[in-house]
């Protein structure tokens, strides 16, 4: 049964949070495999992503005024609900939608859902959002609202609370599109209407589709945040040297390697993103080996002069553009991961050949995916020395520099430019 428009990209909005928060996909992967949303006019997927990330982006706040205004908890068949609740809560209080049209619109999803029990409910708490929510946001503290506990606990004891919250308020502002490019950054900039940032990095306010840019087609650009960039820039000059670029997909740093005359062995394990990694390529016109395989299980045939790990983490660098990862992972999971990057990066360390440079990178703000692991790993391969990171390699950037000469960029940092990703990186000579 065919449904309204207006009714359909709720629907999917509401099926995205729950692929998310449930089914614990990321948002991306969800909204691209979803099988409506490719059929939709640009227009309706813009509103459905805008409504889900913004959902995501507020989603402290939005849970705390439901669950202040419900008598009782909603039962596990009833999680529907919440999530109609939750897209109803945003557009009211954060997208400017119509009160009548937003609670309408909920109203009528709850009934599709086959919730009947659930309408007057719906209802009730919708319009008294729309009375009481404007007062009600005002008495919250939005950043750590905003923010789970365990994330909040952690980087407070590993960046002061103020650093904290000002981490916070950058995943609130969102991010900017950032560019590297194959020509002239200038150029580039004056062309999209863009800002130099350093590094070469060019900035862009832009929302709407990066295939629709001036230059894309042509391959004259690629996606990439310049905290991104800063990091795989660390491996100094790569021209006519071997680099492995390992859990390479989707690819921006194989392109970069790749652009400035580097012999790239872009290894990962998945398909489909090693898909988007040889489309990238050949839009750009640039060449790597590409090699589908696990990376802890893989060994090139010949040592590499460069090695650079970029390897699975919690992502949690990435959430002022995508702020879905603060809410998909647990404590748990951290340790796992934790332990997943040490055995990469020890078996990472095989491939570098004397004299070579091994680069170990993760977009976490967690210490205990990043700075723990350069003791240990040291200790465990005595044939590695910690390379210090110098403020020429990052472009006279210190504040991104440590006391022991790691990379450590927070969101926080460049206010006035937008932020950056949250990324950690340690260079290694052999």
């Amino acid at each position: 049964m065919t449904i309204p428009k207006s009714l359909e990209t709720r629907d999917i909005a509401v099926t995205l949070i729950g692929n998310v928060l449930r089914a614990r996909q990321s948002f991306e992967n969800a909204y691209e495999n979803h099988i409506s949303i490719s059929k939709m006019q640009s227009r309706d997927r813009a509103f459905v992503r805008n409504l889900v990330l913004t959902t995501f982006r507020r989603l402290g706040q939005i849970d705390s005024l439901i669950n202040q205004f419900l008598l009782r908890p909603l039962p596990d068949s009833a999680r529907d609900v919440r999530d109609i609740l939750r897209i109803g809560a945003c557009q009211v209080l954060f997208m400017n939608v119509a009160d009548h049209g937003s609670v309408d619109t909920c109203v009528k999803l709850t009934r599709h859902r086959g919730h009947n029990a659930h309408i007057k409910l719906v209802n009730a708490i919708l319009r008294r959002l729309t009375r009481e929510g404007l007062a009600a946001l005002e008495q919250q503290d939005v950043e750590r609202e905003n923010t789970p506990s365990w994330l909040w606990r952690s980087w407070s004891e590993a960046y002061g609370e103020e650093q904290c919250r000002q981490i916070a308020a950058a995943h609130l502002r969102g991010g900017c599109l950032d560019l590297s490019v194959k020509g002239d950054p200038q150029t580039c900039a004056s062309t999209l209407r863009g800002q130099m940032l350093p590094m070469g990095t060019v900035r862009l306010s832009y929302r709407g589709q990066i295939t629709k840019l001036a230059g894309f087609r042509q391959g004259d650009w690629w996606v990439q945040d310049v905290a991104a960039r800063m990091v795989a820039k660390l491996v100094g000059d790569v021209r006519g040297k071997t680099v492995i670029d390992l859990c390479a997909a989707p690819g921006g740093k194989t392109l970069l390697f790749s652009h400035e005359g580097a012999n790239v062995v872009a290894v990962d394990r998945s398909a489909s993103r090693l898909r988007r990694l040889r489309e990238n390529l050949d839009r750009l016109n640039l060449k790597a080996e590409i090699i589908e395989a696990d990376v802890g299980k893989w060994q090139p045939e010949n040592l590499a002069d460069i090695v650079f790990l970029d390897a699975p983490c919690s992502a949690t660098g990435t959430a002022r553009r995508h702020p879905d990862v603060l809410w998909t992972k647990s404590e748990a999971d951290i340790e796992n991961l934790a332990r997943v990057q040490s055995r990469m990066l020890s078996t990472a360390a095989k491939m570098v050949a004397p004299g070579g440079i091994l680069v170990f990178a993760t977009c976490s703000l967690l210490p205990v995916e990043g700075e723990y692991h350069v003791s240990r790993f040291l200790e465990e391969n005595p044939l590695f020395r910690l390379s210090p990171i110098s403020a020429s390699d990052v472009n006279d950037f210190d504040q991104i520099i440590t006391q022991v000469g790691t990379f450590r960029s927070l969101p926080s940092f460049s206010p006035a430019d937008r932020g950056m990703d949250g990324f950690f990186a340690a260079r290694f000579a052999r």
